[in-house]
């Protein structure tokens, strides 16, 4: 076993320079014919992801193998003789796999997006020789939120301005505007990316015709995955033709209140016309009478 723990450099065959280079050259070239197609796996952040080596090995050379998995040429855990080592920032949110050599990161963060790569190296003549190479490269999405759009304001009497807005999401988006399937023009679009956990925000404006209906969409594209929202305009209903009807033009402008007191004001001088009115028919009727009276007297004194 102790024969087994020397490490590379302790062989004969590297106390010579030529021979070392000689070595050297092997072990690159046995790395690129045993490597594996880089492979990519897409995951969202807080999800799980599962890296595979691609390496097996009968359980009783166990104790001649190491194998290291390893982020960017930084450690992540290694295997030596069985024993698992893991590095301080994957402790106890990464699984290790003994029968397949499988890497498996719980509760993804964006930091782990990278190149992984599995090495296998096997003590043989006397110094551990690499047998297996595999990278994996590991992309990491934050998905967005639904977009948000809210009415800006009127730039002139026909044209609406709207503007679409989202915040907090992975890798870099890009925003359209759309109409049927149609792309229109979009502006003071900008995108910025927060220095620290590197996630986007991005909004755009559009202005378009406000004399009749539309359904737009903002749809914004961050990698493989989109999120959109729609705005529904609908044209404002015309004004009612001008009428020679001055006093519901003057009431519709006034408040409840006033027009309370107008309405019984109107009323007021009605009734009080109307009692005029009634007391003008009243005297007419009186003189009538009078007029008819005395001629009757006037006989009755003469027949007298």
């Amino acid at each position: 076993m102790a024969r087994s723990c020397q490490l590379m450099q302790d062989t004969p065959l590297l106390r010579f320079p030529w021979l070392k280079f000689i070595h050297l050259f092997v072990l690159l070239h046995r790395s690129q014919m045993t490597s594996g197609v880089v492979d990519q796996v897409s995951k969202s952040v807080k999800e799980k992801a599962s890296l595979s080596c691609g390496y097996n090995f009968p359980p009783e050379e166990e104790s001649l193998m190491r194998i290291y998995w390893q982020k960017d040429d930084k450690m992540v855990l290694s295997v030596i003789a069985g024993v698992l080592k893991v590095w301080p920032e994957y402790k106890n949110r990464t699984l290790y796999d003994n029968t397949t050599h499988s890497l498996v990161i719980l509760g993804l963060l964006l930091s782990d997006m990278g190149t992984y790569k599995c090495v296998v190296q096997k003590y043989e003549r006397g110094g551990f020789e690499v047998k297996h190479l595999a990278s994996m490269s590991l992309f990491i999405k934050v998905d967005f939120p639904t977009p948000n759009i809210t009415e800006s304001g009127n730039p002139s009497t026909d044209t609406k301005r709207i503007t679409c807005f989202v915040s907090g999401g992975f890798p870099k988006p890009r925003l359209s505007w759309l109409e049927n399937g149609r792309e229109l023009n979009g502006i003071n679009t900008t995108v910025s990316q927060d220095p620290e956990s590197k996630l986007y925000t991005i909004s755009s404006q559009l202005d378009f015709n406000a004399t009749y209906n539309h359904t737009i969409e903002c749809f914004i594209e961050y990698g493989d995955a989109h999120v959109s929202e729609s705005f529904i305009w609908e044209k404002p209903p015309e004004a009612p033709p001008y009428t020679n009807n001055t006093i519901m033009p003057i009431m519709a402008g006034l408040g409840t209140a006033t027009t309370t007191v107008v309405i019984i004001s109107i009323f007021f001088i009605f009734c009080k016309n109307r009692s005029c009115f009634r007391r003008r028919n009243e005297a007419s009727r009186e003189t009538n009478n009078i007029i008819y009276i005395a001629p009757a007297e006037a006989s009755a004194e003469q027949t007298i």
